[in-house]
C-alpha cells in the first residue's frame, strides 16, 4: 500500500537517523534536568539504559515524532533545528503516554523487553510519566514561540486523553445491537487517541520554525489522517502480522476482544452472528481471524487506511511547503503505513 503521489521510502532509514542524531543532545539534556531515580526510569523507557543504569543493549524507538517535529519545521522553511525543542517536547509527551498506558492496559511488556511498571513498579511509573510530562510543557515555555506551542501541545493532549478514554470505554460495550461500537466511532477515536500527537508533531515543529498559522494547520490535518491511518495499518497486523516482525503475539487482540477496524467492519457483515459467538468467548482466535477476513475485514480496514493516506496527501498538497522537506515527510508517511502488510 502506497501513499498517493508519494516518493519510495528507500531513503527514511537516513532520515531517522539524521533526525535522531539532531535532538538525541537536547532530549538527554531535558532527561539529565529529572530527579536521577526518575531520570532513570525516563531513560529506560527511551531505550537508552537497563534497570540499575546500565547502556542498553536494546534499542529505542525510532523516533517518528522527532523526524516530523524536524521536518515540520523545515517544511515551513526554517532550519532543521528549529524544531529540536517541539521534536523535544512531543518525544517526552509520547513516552509519558507510553508509560501510562501500559499501565491502563495490563502490558506487561514493551520493544520485547519489561514495561516500566513491571520494571520499576507501578507508583513509580505513574510518577516517571507525570514527571515527563510537566518536563514537555517546560520545555516549550522557553523557547520563542513558546506560549503557542504550548497551547498546541494542550490541545493535543486533551484529544490524546479523550481517545484514550473512549478507547478503554469500548471493551465495555457488546459486540452487536444498537450500542456496539461504529466504525465512525472508532476513526474519532484512532484520530484523538494516535492521530492528534502525530499532527501536534509536525505542526509544532512549524510553530516553532515561525509558519503561519495556516501551514501549521494543514500540517496538523496530515497528522491526524496518518494516525487514523496508522492506528489501523496496526490493527492488521495484530491480527495477521508476524510476531517476529510486530513483538505481538499472534492473533493477540482477539484474544483480548479489542474493539479493531477489522473486527467492526466484518461486524458489518452477514457473518456477525458467527463471529460475535467467536469474541464473546475470546476463543479460537484462528478461527475468528479466518472469519473476519472471509467477511471483508482485513480488506475494509486496509482500504479505509488508503482513504486517509490520500487524505494525508491532499492536504500536504494544498500548503506551500519546502519540496525536499516535504517529500522527506510523504516518504516517512508512507514508511509508517507500509509496515509489513
Amino acid at each position: 500500500m502506497t501513499a498517493p503521489g508519494s516518493t519510495a521510502p528507500v531513503l527514511v532509514p537516513q532520515v531517522l537517523d539524521r533526525c535522531r542524531a539532531l535532538v538525541r543532545p537536547a532530549l538527554a539534556e531535558a532527561v539529565g534536568r529529572l530527579h536521577p531515580w526518575v531520570g532513570e526510569m525516563a531513560a529506560y523507557a527511551l531505550g537508552w539504559c537497563e534497570v540499575g543504569g546500565a547502556p542498553a543493549a536494546a534499542p529505542g524507538g525510532k523516533g517518528v515524532r522527532q523526524a516530523l517535529a524536524v521536518l515540520g519545521a523545515r517544511a515551513a522553511g526554517a532550519p532543521e533545528r528549529a524544531g529540536v525543542a517541539a521534536a523535544v517536547a512531543v518525544e517526552l509527551v509520547h513516552t509519558f503516554s507510553l508509560l501510562h498506558d501500559d499501565i491502563m492496559d495490563g502490558d506487561a511488556s514493551r520493544r520485547r523487553r519489561p514495561a516500566v511498571w513491571k520494571a520499576y513498579g507501578t507508583g513509580p511509573a505513574v510518577l516517571a510519566g507525570d514527571a515527563l510530562f510537566a518536563l514537555a510543557v517546560r520545555t516549550l515555555a522557553g523557547e520563542p514561540g513558546g506560549p503557542a506551542g504550548v497551547r498546541a501541545l494542550s490541545a493535543a493532549l486533551d484529544d490524546l486523553v479523550r481517545g484514550q478514554a473512549d478507547d478503554l470505554l469500548f471493551a465495555a460495550r457488546p459486540w452487536t445491537g444498537p450500542r456496539r461500537v461504529r466504525p465512525e466511532e472508532y476513526r474519532v477515536m484512532a484520530e484523538h487517541k494516535t492521530g492528534a500527537l502525530l499532527g501536534c508533531a509536525a505542526a509544532l515543529g512549524a510553530v516553532l520554525g515561525g509558519a503561519a498559522p495556516g501551514t501549521a494547520a494543514v500540517l496538523d490535518r496530515a497528522g491526524r489522517h496518518l494516525g487514523v491511518a496508522f492506528q489501523i495499518v496496526d490493527d492488521v497486523l495484530g491480527i495477521w502480522g508476524d510476531p517476529s516482525v510486530t513483538g505481538k503475539p499472534v492473533h493477540g487482540d482477539l484474544r483480548e476482544r479489542k474493539r479493531t477496524f477489522p473486527v467492526l467492519a466484518a461486524l458489518d457483515s452477514p457473518a456477525a452472528g458467527r463471529l460475535t459467538a467467536l469474541l464473546e468467548t475470546g476463543a479460537e482466535p484462528g478461527r475468528a481471524a479466518a472469519l473476519i477476513e472471509e467477511a471483508g475485514g482485513r480488506r475494509a480496514a486496509l482500504a479505509e487506511a488508503h482513504r486517509h493516506l490520500t487524505a494525508v496527501e491532499d492536504a500536504l498538497s494544498g500548503a506551500p511547503l519546502e519540496t525536499t522537506a516535504a517529500g522527506e515527510l510523504r516518504s516517512l508517511l508512507d514508511f509508517l503505513v507500509r509496515r509489513d502488510l
